[in-house]
Formats: structure tokens, C-alpha cells, sequence
């Protein structure tokens, strides 16, 4: 029995202050937390006796723990990938969304009614549109929203399976206690993946409670979607090829998708990486192109298909359209559902329940306005500010008309009066409470919360009738804070819902085990030509920005070196060119003081200032080739490939993008140098995970040449600077060329005297066993790329193989005795830019031969002459 006086004396205060905010305007709405009569609801009583053992102290703590998580894991949720400092993580509250048994049971039977009536209405509204025929639903509301997809009329037979596969239902508890049902998510219901790590963090962040509490389990419900997918292949083959079809990157949920794609073991596939064939959706590979059999897409509707939908769409697979109406692909959920999430539809839901399955709706829908009819039209008109616009050509946005100035309110309702059809007004419900954590008051606070649910039909009735067909609920979901309808990408805290349980349940491992035997594969020639291209990237950048940081660092040392009395005017200007940035004009009033002075090398204060703000600039966001840019295209491809990376590596790629959130805008030449060798310490730790955890097949060897082809160049360049073009070469910029390359060490350990340019070149261009070396990476090179899938078609070696044995035959073939005496004799400097220039031409040449022998090609060229070589 549930006694509250026997909660600590903290958590009893917690919830006395809590009821007060509640019943602070008189008898408070419904709350989550406690019932009307202010007694607390019997599911919470395990939770807030396991809270009360932990105590306040030990909570908070958990909540900083479950955010670290969040953080580390990269649960991101907007669009910006390309601006680290607008990337957020979720912030998870530790206090779940709870269900009781009883109330989940009625909430089940209201979603499967619900998600039944969307499927009868769909299979109605793209075979015999009777719901329109007899006046139920006006057509001008079907026919002008975009996701209604006249190529998916289906004139003949009704398909033989659902169109909604997979469903999702956004709701709230308005404030007399009553469930309503916000809208439909029907063509790529997106949120279990969240909704998933959620629920894992809150497992690890609160262990006793989650394995103590009765709740139900999320991963046999993600288990059953797998199965259902690999249904629809109707066992045509052992093993379906199934993709998952994202926007990319800059997609919002893309964090998600690759989520979901590690977890059930798909590609994760752009429009890019698909095309169609000979009728058949083939995705494109570095063996060629391999056929898709089943399409999971996170794309809507219109942006599908740029041949048969909207032409400007850069998201969709030409032809796709038609490879579904042929069979050739199956796709969930299938082309033209999104018209179930017309806003407007929840006005008619009751009489097409009714009508379509002779039930009385279970589950209340928000009121809503279809300007379409007069009357309705009037009332949206007349009652302004009461109502919230939503235009069904962007179902993303919502419109506050008292938010407006006076002409876009105007011009708002000239739109609506011109092309009322295209309008829907929305109400603006009340939502319950429920209890939130805030960890800077260390309270409990009432919050209105937003709730996600899912539904699947059940995989063993893929392809019964409908009135056959049985759908499962997952038992939780997503919920975010908000007034009602804020949309889940505008909130900044979410909660795991946890439905209990009569009795504790068991625990379900995330790992399956498999039936029976499974297809091991090793060779990597499934993987798509687009995910190849995005790791050899993330090399490039990656070691881009790990030189830039490297010689940035140094800079910013000799810099402050002002004891060294020519460091300053004789080596500073040419780091600036080693960084390419143009040395900058000192101040006419710096000059006339220094000239005033002494003759004194030494830089100035003012001087000292002006170049270290020059310098920091490369920090600032709008640098077009400064720090944050080139992070932001690193940042770009590793998120492009975020299934291709293990938990560790990702996580130091979040601590890099911590790191550049938290660079503050105006930073002194120490804070920066700090700044830097964190980002080189991440960077060695994140290259350094991938070579240890990342498959040594195509995808890992792409990202090594990356690397490789971008260090060989900086290397160069930066030996021509030293050596050759140098305004003062010398010991101290020698010294900057082994610190930035990581060679001081080495030299100094085998060489034990005084820097000597004969003694670098051979360190860093010619030693092959020297990491650091041109020699070595050539090497390295070389056998990389004679491991890359080759089609067998030609006797001859490829453009890239040959432009490595170029590079490397100039190397072995320079004459040493000419590179002697290089800081004294022309003749040996001339030699030495010779050689540099036949190394950089080929490695620059290299990367464009790549890319057209393993990112371009769509398919395997056909030969029409056989050829033969002959010894």
C-alpha cells in the first residue's frame, strides 16, 4: 500500500509545491501526476518510491547523466548540419510520460480503430472514391491536396496489401481528461528511433527503476516492423535487398534514419544512390548495381518521383512511380498516404467510421474549420485570432494570424478567399499536465506535454483482407513539451512514455537472433557509390582540418614568442602563407611609432594584436575557408555516413562539434592554441577508432586514401614553403614544418644535431617507414588502391593506379646528389621544385580519377572488343 508520508521529506516538499502550482487559479485540469481530488495516481506510486530512495540529489545526476548520453550518442534534431553551433541534442527529461494499464487498454482499441478507418478510407479514396461519390467527402478537398497521387489510382483491383504499413498518431489529453487526437503521420511516420534511445537512456540513466517497474517493452514492436518488412517480398527471395530511403544529411530526423538503419540492418540510401532499369529499382554500388526489393522511405509523397511528380525534386528516383505500379518494388508506407494527414479530414472522421466500418469513432479528433465551405469560411473569417491556419501545400507550418502584422494578416485572407480549398483553421486546445524535472530548480513542474503513438499491422496479416487484418500498438512512444500542436522539432524537451504493466516484464535483447542460416558477406562491393564518396571526403577534410589546426597552433606560438626578437617580423608572415592568408598591412600609426622607437625587430604590442585578430578570424563563421567551414564540411560527410561509424568514433565527432559550440567569439591566442589541440587530440582519436573498429573492406580503404591524398599534398606544399619559396627560411620555419607533421621528436632521437635540410627531406619525403613521409604514403596509397573493386574488362592499369606509379616513379628516381646543399646551391633548389612538382601533379590529378572510376558510374561498362595482353 502506497503511503506518501513515507516518501522522503524532500520529495514530499517536491510534491507539495507542486500541487500548489497546480490549484493555483482554483481547481486545476487534468494532471498526469494527481487526480482531482489531489490524491497521487496509483502509476506513479513505484516511480515516486524509487525517486525517493535516490533522493533529489542523486536525480539530478541521473538527468545530467541521461543528457551526457544523448550528447554523446549525437541525438540530434534539426536541419543545420552545416552550422555546428545550431546542432541540438534532445534534452530528456528523467520523469517518463506514465499510462496506466486500464487507460492504455481503451487508448489501444481507439488507435487500432483508427489506423483501420485510414486504411479503409485509402484503399476507398485510390480504388472505387465512393466516400466521394456519395458526399461524404467533398472532391475539391481529395483532389487539390499535394499527396493525393492520381498515377497510384488503382482502376482495377484493390492491391493485395496495406497501403499503411506503418502508422503514427499525434495526440494530447485536453484538460478535462479526455484523449485527442491532433493528426496522422501515414506516409513516413518518423519518431521510433527516438523514441527508442529514449528509452535506452532512460534505462541506463535510471537502472533499478527501469528494471524494477512494470513496463512494457518497446523492441518487440521494432522486432515485428522488421518482419512485416521483409514480408512484402512474399518470399520471393530468402534475403530482400531493403533500403532505407532518406532526404540525407539536411534532412531534420536524418539522426533517426540512420538509426533505424543500424538497427534493422538496412542501406541507408539517398535518391542519389537509386535508379531505375529496365523497370526495376537497382541501388548503385561499387560492384555495380544491385537490385532493390523493398523501399522503407522517409521521403513524403510528392518529392518521390521527379518524372511523374514534381519535376524539381532533387530527393526522389526517376521512375519509381512506375516500378511500384508494376510490382517490381514494394514501398512502405506506398505511394499517395500522405493524403490521410490532410488536416481537413478530421471534420468528417466520424461519418466516415460510420460509413466505412459501421463504428462509432473511439478517438475524438481536435475541432477543425474546412474553408472550403461557405459556412465554415465565414466563421474563420469572422472569429480572427481564434483559430490557427494551416495551408495543406506546407503541412510543416502553421500559421498564427495574431502574430502578423496588418498587411500579412490582410494578405492572408485574400489568399484564403481566393483558394479557400487549400485552408484548414484549427482550434487551439488545452492540454493536461504532467510533471517535469527541472534540474535548475530542482522541482517538479505541470507542463503540457504532446504525445506520439505508433501502430503496425501485424506481420502475419500482411496480405489478409482488411476485416481480417489485426494491427499491434507500441507500448510507449515519443512525448514532447509544448502547448498543444507545438511541433516536435520546435520543442527542447522530450519524455519517454512508459505504460505499465500488470506485473514486471521480461526484458527483450535490441539483438535478434536469426531463424536460421545467414548470407555472410565480406567482400564490400554492396556498398553504395554515395557512402564511398562521403568517407573519402570525410578523410580529405578531416586531414585538412588537422593540418590547418596543427599549423594554426604553431602560428599562434611563435607568435607569442616576442623574447626572440626576429620570430616575430621574420617568420609570422610566412606561416600567414603556409595558412594562405595574406599578410596583412600594418597600421600607418604602428609604423610611424615603431620607426620613432628603435631598430628593434621586435613586434609591437599593436602588431602583436593586429595579427593575432587577423589569425582569429579563421575562428569566425563567416570565414569562408576558415576552422568552423572546414568542420562543418567534415561534419557533413561523417553525418552522411553515421551507419558506417561506430558508437566511440561518433562520439568524439560530437565532442569536436561540443568544441566548436562552445568556442566563444572573442578568445585570446592561448584560449585558441587550447582550443586547437583539443580539436588535433579528437580528430587522432576519431581517425584512430575508425582504423581499429571500422571493417578494413572498401568503405574503410576510401577513407584512407581520403586521408592520405590530402596529407601528401599538405606535406608538399608545405617542404616547397620551407625549402624553396620561403621569405626567411631558416631554423625556425623548419622547426614549424617537423612540429606541424609531428616529426620533432623523430628527428631529434635520429639525427641528434642541429636541423639540417638534407636531413628533412629525407625524414618526410623520402623514408618509408616514416608514417609521415611522402615515401610512405605513397606506398600506402598504392596498395589501397590495387585493393579497390576493379572491373575485369581491361588488361591495363586504371588512371588512378597509374598516376600512383608516376608519383612514386619520381620519387625513386630523383638524383640525391642534386638535392645537396639545397639552402646554398640554385641548382639543388631547382632539382628539389622539379621533384615537388611531379609529386603534386599526379596526387592532384588523383582525387578527379577516383571519383570517376568509383563515384560516377551508374553501371558496369559493357566491352565490345575482347582484349587480350600478351607477354
Amino acid at each position: 500500500m502506497f503511503d506518501p508520508s513515507l516518501l522522503n521529506s524532500e520529495l514530499q516538499a517536491i510534491l507539495s509545491a507542486y500541487l500548489k502550482q497546480l490549484n493555483h487559479h482554483g481547481v486545476h485540469a487534468h494532471d498526469e501526476l494527481f487526480s482531482s481530488d489531489d490524491r497521487i495516481r496509483n502509476q506513479w506510486h513505484p516511480l515516486l518510491e524509487e525517486f525517493s530512495q535516490l533522493g533529489t540529489d542523486t536525480l539530478l545526476a541521473r538527468s545530467e547523466e541521461a543528457q551526457n548520453l544523448l550528447h554523446e550518442n549525437g541525438v540530434t534534431f534539426n536541419s543545420y548540419e552545416d552550422d555546428p553551433g545550431r546542432m541540438r541534442s534532445w534534452e530528456l527529461d528523467c520523469l517518463p510520460y506514465v499510462i496506466s494499464t486500464d487507460e492504455w487498454e481503451g487508448l489501444e482499441r481507439g488507435l487500432i480503430q483508427r489506423v483501420r478507418l485510414l486504411e479503409a478510407l485509402v484503399d476507398d479514396l485510390y480504388g472505387p472514391r465512393n466516400v466521394i461519390k456519395k458526399g461524404i467527402l467533398p472532391p475539391e478537398l481529395i483532389y487539390t491536396h499535394p499527396s493525393y497521387l492520381f498515377p497510384a489510382l488503382n482502376e482495377e483491383e484493390t492491391p493485395d496489401r496495406p497501403y499503411i504499413i506503418f502508422h503514427s498518431t499525434d495526440l494530447i489529453r485536453n484538460a478535462s481528461g479526455e484523449w485527442l487526437v491532433l493528426g496522422d503521420w501515414a506516409q513516413s511516420p518518423s519518431g521510433t528511433g527516438y523514441a527508442l534511445e529514449n528509452r535506452i537512456t532512460l534505462a541506463r540513466a535510471l537502472p533499478n527503476l527501469y528494471r524494477e517497474a512494470p513496463i512494457k517493452r518497446l523492441a518487440g514492436f521494432l522486432q515485428a516492423q522488421l518482419r512485416c518488412l521483409a514480408s512484402l517480398n512474399r518470399g520471393q527471395k530468402e534475403h530482400p535487398n531493403i533500403v532505407l530511403l532518406s532526404p540525407g544529411p539536411g534532412s531534420p530526423g536524418y539522426f533517426e534514419h540512420a538509426w533505424l538503419a543500424n538497427y534493422m540492418n538496412f542501406t541507408l540510401a539517398e535518391g542519389a544512390d537509386l535508379v531505375v532499369r529496365d523497370g526495376q529499382v537497382s541501388m548503385r554500388t561499387l560492384g555495380g548495381l544491385k537490385r532493390v526489393d523493398i523501399i522503407l522511405r522517409q521521403i513524403n509523397d510528392p518529392w518521390c518521383d521527379p518524372l511523374e511528380l514534381r519535376g524539381d525534386s532533387l530527393l526522389g528516383v526517376p521512375g519509381l512511380m512506375q516500378a511500384a505500379r508494376n510490382g517490381e518494388v514494394e514501398i512502405a508506407n506506398a505511394l499517395g498516404t500522405g493524403v490521410l494527414e490532410h488536416p481537413a479530414l478530421s471534420t468528417f472522421m466520424p461519418e466516415l467510421c460510420q460509413h466505412l466500418l459501421g463504428e462509432t469513432l473511439l478517438l475524438k479528433n481536435r475541432d477543425a474549420l474546412w474553408c472550403g465551405e461557405d459556412q465554415q469560411l465565414t466563421r474563420v473569417l469572422n472569429e480572427t485570432g481564434q483559430w490557427l491556419i494551416k495551408d495543406v501545400r506546407m503541412p510543416t507550418r502553421v500559421i498564427k494570424p495574431e502574430n502578423l502584422s496588418v498587411n500579412e494578416r490582410e494578405m492572408l485572407y485574400k489568399s484564403i478567399q481566393r483558394q479557400p480549398y487549400l485552408f484548414v483553421a484549427l482550434d487551439k486546445p488545452k492540454a493536461a499536465t504532467a510533471p517535469v524535472f527541472n534540474v535548475k530548480t530542482r522541482q517538479f513542474e505541470p507542463q503540457p506535454v504532446n504525445l506520439r503513438l505508433f501502430s503496425l499491422v501485424e506481420p502475419d496479416d500482411l496480405f489478409k483482407p482488411l476485416s481480417e487484418r489485426q494491427y499491434r500498438i507500441m507500448p510507449g512512444g515519443l512525448a514532447w513539451i509544448g502547448n498543444a500542436g507545438t511541433p516536435l522539432m520546435e520543442s527542447q524537451t522530450v519524455k519517454d512514455i512508459w505504460v505499465m504493466a500488470p506485473v514486471p516484464q521480461p526484458h527483450i535483447s535490441l539483438l535478434r537472433q536469426a531463424n536460421g542460416p545467414i548470407v555472410v558477406t565480406r567482400d564490400g562491393t554492396d556498398l553504395p557509390c554515395r557512402v564511398a564518396d562521403s568517407l573519402f571526403w570525410m578523410g580529405r577534410y578531416g586531414e585538412r582540418l588537422d593540418i590547418r589546426s596543427r599549423l594554426l597552433r604553431e602560428t599562434f606560438s611563435r607568435l607569442q614568442q616576442e623574447d626572440q626578437e626576429d620570430t616575430g617580423t621574420r617568420l609570422i608572415p610566412d606561416l600567414f602563407a603556409a595558412l594562405e592568408l595574406d599578410y596583412p598591412d600594418v597600421p600607418s600609426e604602428t609604423k610611424a611609432l615603431k620607426s620613432a622607437a628603435t631598430e628593434n625587430t621586435r613586434l609591437t604590442r599593436a602588431e602583436y594584436l593586429h595579427l593575432r585578430n587577423c589569425l582569429l578570424e579563421l575562428f569566425a563563421e563567416h570565414h569562408n575557408d576558415g576552422m568552423p567551414w572546414l568542420f562543418s564540411h567534415f561534419l557533413r560527410n561523417c553525418r552522411a555516413v553515421r551507419d558506417h561509424l561506430g558508437d566511440d568514433a561518433w562520439r568524439t565527432v560530437n565532442n569536436l562539434r561540443q568544441r566548436f559550440n562552445d568556442m566563444p567569439s572573442a578568445q585570446s591566442a592561448i584560449m585558441a592554441q587550447r582550443h586547437l589541440e583539443g580539436v588535433v587530440t579528437n580528430l587522432a582519436a576519431f581517425f584512430g577508432l575508425c582504423n581499429e573498429t571500422m571493417p578494413h573492406h572498401y568503405g574503410w580503404r576510401f577513407l584512407d586514401i581520403g586521408r592520405f591524398i590530402e596529407r601528401i599534398l599538405l606535406s608538399l606544399e608545405l617542404l616547397r614553403l620551407a625549402l624553396l619559396t620561403a621569405r626567411h627560411p631558416g631554423i625556425p620555419l623548419w622547426e614549424v614544418v617537423l612540429a606541424t607533421t609531428d616529426n620533432f621528436t623523430v628527428y631529434r632521437r635520429r639525427y641528434r644535431s642541429q636541423l639540417h635540410p638534407s636531413a628533412i627531406l629525407d625524414l618526410l619525403l623520402f623514408d618509408e617507414t616514416n608514417p609521415r613521409s611522402v615515401g610512405y604514403m605513397l606506398k600506402r596509397l598504392s596498395r589501397q588502391i590495387e585493393r579497390l573493386p576493379h572491373p575485369n574488362i581491361s588488361p591495363y592499369r586504371n588512371q588512378e593506379t597509374r598516376l600512383v606509379i608516376q608519383a612514386t616513379s619520381a620519387l625513386h628516381l630523383a638524383d640525391l646528389d642534386n638535392l645537396v646543399n639545397i639552402d646554398h646551391s640554385e641548382e639543388a633548389q631547382a632539382a628539389l621544385a622539379t621533384l615537388l612538382d611531379q609529386l603534386i601533379q599526379p596526387m592532384s590529378e588523383l582525387s578527379n580519377a577516383i571519383s570517376h572510376s568509383h563515384f560516377s558510374h551508374v553501371e558496369a561498362p559493357r566491352q565490345l572488343v575482347t582484349m587480350q595482353s600478351t607477354v
